[in-house]
């Protein structure tokens, strides 16, 4: 076959710079695979976050049980930390490193609680919520600087930090301002889980027992036991 034409027939075999390697269908099969992990780490910050604002917020209700819901969503917040930052990342950190962001996890779990539970709770506890919003937004901050690898911690220090600083100093006596007027408002903080019975008004309170009108059971005289309606002079309108 001429030079000419072996040079115009198309390839019809790949070079093995053109297949696939083992590796890069392996890569490609375990991203698949961890498709799942990704989608538990991803849901698990938002419900661990979800659980702990409401046991903030409700604490004083009950403190055994949402000191327990509270303890769940650390777990929950936890473990999905441990998923994306540890088993699904692409470089593992040392140890100390891992006690770091562990910590800062921690931290940053209450502090997405307080805030979120404060905002969303704010009308039924003003003045719990108040305090609940500002010291969430500081406390975030500041383990979101201590978990992030790429920050110095001196950033808490700088423009960063001193904004944050003026934004918890702001919305702390704003909301405290708001929550003192939502306060003197009659009915304000009037959010109840339990299912227990309405207090009596002070009119009913201060009445006392009085008898029934004629005709009721409190007004009637039924006759003694052992008597007929004869001997205790009462007329059952029934005669022979």
């Amino acid at each position: 076959m001429p030079t000419s034409q072996l040079a115009d027939r198309p390839a019809t075999l790949e070079g093995p710079a053109q297949r696939p390697g083992r590796a890069a269908l392996r890569k490609a099969r375990s991203r698949k695979s961890a498709l799942l992990a990704r989608y538990l780490g991803y849901v698990g910050y938002f419900v661990g976050a979800g659980l702990i604002s409401g046991a903030v917020v409700h604490h004083p209700l009950d403190p055994t049980r949402y000191t327990r819901i509270a303890g769940y969503g650390v777990l929950v917040f936890l473990a999905a930390t441990v998923l994306n930052e540890f088993v699904l990342a692409r470089h593992k950190p040392a140890l100390p490193r891992m006690l770091v962001v562990i910590g800062a996890s921690l931290l940053l779990s209450f502090g997405i609680g307080m805030l979120s539970g404060g905002l969303q709770h704010f009308e039924d506890f003003p003045a719990r919520a108040a305090v609940l919003i500002p010291a969430g937004i500081a406390l975030s901050f500041l383990a979101y600087v201590i978990k992030d690898e790429g920050t110095s911690w001196r950033r808490v220090f700088g423009l960063a930090g001193l904004s944050v600083l003026m934004v918890v100093l702001i919305s702390f006596f704003g909301l405290r301002q708001l929550a003192s007027a939502l306060s003197e408002q009659p009915g304000a903080g009037g959010h109840s889980h339990g299912g227990g019975t309405e207090p009596q008004s002070e009119e009913q309170q201060s009445q006392p027992d009085r008898p029934g009108p004629a005709g009721s059971p409190e007004g009637s005289v039924s006759p003694a036991a052992g008597e007929t309606p004869a001997e205790s002079g009462i007329d059952d309108g029934h005669s022979h």
